[in-house]
């Protein structure tokens, strides 16, 4: 049986197809940038690395999410 993924991680497999990196890539540039904020992050995925606001959005939610415990 298939287990369905929800929320942030529902967007993971098209996330790598689109943008050609793994999701671990792109969770690591995050944790590595000097930006803090949900919104900054957003906003620096989409002007500095060209991804769609949804895109940006699920992984900065789901990285903050695994940071906060």
């Amino acid at each position: 049986m298939t287990e369905t993924v929800n929320g942030p991680a529902s967007y993971f497999p098209s996330i790598e197809k689109k943008y050609g990196r793994p999701i671990a890539e792109w969770k690591d540039l995050i944790r590595a940038s000097s930006l803090t904020k949900h919104m900054e992050l957003v906003g620096w995925l989409k002007d500095g690395h060209g991804m769609g606001h949804g895109h940006a959005n699920a992984l900065v939610a789901h990285t903050l999410a695994e940071l906060r415990g």
